[in-house]
């Protein structure tokens, strides 16, 4: 009989270590809960931050998207403005050239015409007209070329010692 109480005097102090060494783990579950618990939180709020950040990204391109689409509507009309002017210039050249040979062919006659004369006159007039308006056409590519370069900050040079 002895060894059985022996053997349950073992058997509980054994049964009281387990649940020592429980109630020792449940004491550092609770650390470790709060601890994961802590960094769960910080994730969220960077998760957060980070959503934050996209978002302004986003509105930010959005806007950078919508400058650049409306620029290039406006090239593609200066474009078109200048390509009209140069096809201008073309038929009112065309039409110089054809004035031109028809006085040169009536000065070689000897019959001065003052229809050609005045012809040749108003068709040059229109090629300078032209020639002109392809040149403001052009002026005004460069400039808007220009513009963004003079609204962007100035590099700063260092100084070398």
């Amino acid at each position: 009989m002895s060894e059985i109480e022996e053997l349950h005097g073992r058997i509980m102090s054994a049964m009281d270590r387990v649940a020592q060494g429980l109630d020792a783990i449940g004491d550092g579950g609770a650390a470790a809960n709060a601890a994961l618990q802590q960094a769960l939180d910080e994730e969220r709020t960077q998760n957060a931050q980070l959503n934050e950040r996209v978002r302004a990204l986003g509105e930010s391109h959005e806007k950078a998207l919508a400058e650049l689409e409306a620029r290039a509507a406006e090239t593609a009309e200066r474009l078109s403005k200048f390509d009209e002017d140069l096809q201008r210039l073309r038929l009112a050249n065309g039409k110089l050239s054809e004035a031109c040979e028809a006085l040169r062919g009536a000065n070689a006659e000897g019959v001065g015409d003052a229809n050609l004369i005045n012809k040749a006159m108003t068709a040059e007039l229109d090629a300078l007209r032209a020639a002109r308006g392809a040149e403001i056409s052009e002026a005004d590519e460069i400039i808007a070329a220009l513009m963004p370069l003079l609204d962007a900050e100035p590099v700063q040079k260092e100084e070398t010692a």
